[in-house]
């Protein structure tokens, strides 16, 4: 765990919240609960070709795992940086919780369709296509809006006396997560315009959030390096 927290404190940042709490704590467990709802099967398969059903269907959980383990790391570094508890943490939390729950399923099944693992013709329309991808890019964007949503609740609280460096990069982690928010909702907005059978087509917008994040890193660099000569030692000195 040392090790983890010295990995976070690695830009500056002074850590807030070392000890594990309740919400730290039922945040984990909804977590482990959305993995669960992934997983490939829940009985050991009897025979050969029940294995090979399991086995087609690591891929899609795979992509799953990925997306929901990159999520609860931003959740966990938000949580060490902070450690708040106010009413409005927990309610943020609570509605981004509650949306990687419903987000779930959408997750698993465009994971499925992308790896080419579905079980025979999954849409009776076009307009399922659109829609499919519809709801996906909102639950995308809804989940990195409460993201975002913690950021700025913490950039508010004064009693954590933020020194220059560490209101720098919480800003940069607000815009960060407002950025891949609004790919998400032009994602839904794409998929809206083109025809139902294209639809699906607006899944690669998704690919300009890797560009986005560069930009965002570039930029952030002489920002971070005029908030560092602002910054006075004895605010940078570690809170534990």
């Amino acid at each position: 765990m040392q090790a983890l927290h010295e990995h976070i404190a690695q830009d500056g940042f002074r850590l807030r919240g070392l000890g594990m709490s309740r919400i730290d704590g039922f945040s984990d467990v909804v977590f482990g609960f959305a993995l669960t709802l992934l997983v490939v099967s829940l009985e050991v398969p009897h025979t050969y070709a029940e294995l090979h059903i399991v086995l087609l269907g690591f891929l899609p959980f795979a992509l799953c795992f990925v997306f929901l383990m990159m999520v609860w790391w931003d959740h966990f570094c938000f949580f060490r940086r902070y450690g708040l508890h106010d009413i409005g943490t927990v309610v943020i939390n609570a509605a981004l919780l509650f949306t990687l729950l419903f987000y779930v399923y959408p997750l698993k099944f465009l994971s499925t369709l992308v790896t080419g693992h579905a079980a025979g013709p999954v849409f009776t329309s076009a307009l399922q296509q659109r829609e499919l991808m519809m709801v996906y890019a909102v639950g995308f964007a809804a989940i990195y809006f409460w993201l975002a949503a913690l950021y700025w609740n913490a950039l508010r609280q004064t009693a954590l006396r933020l020194n220059p460096v560490e209101r720098t990069l919480t800003k940069i982690s607000l815009a960060d997560n407002l950025g891949v928010c609004f790919i998400g909702l032009l994602c839904c907005l794409l998929a809206r315009l083109l025809p139902p059978a294209h639809a699906g087509s607006a899944g690669f917008f998704f690919f300009t959030i890797g560009i986005w994040k560069t930009v965002l890193g570039f930029a952030s660099h002489k920002f971070l390096d005029a908030a560092r000569e602002r910054t006075p030692p004895e605010d940078s000195l570690p809170l534990h």
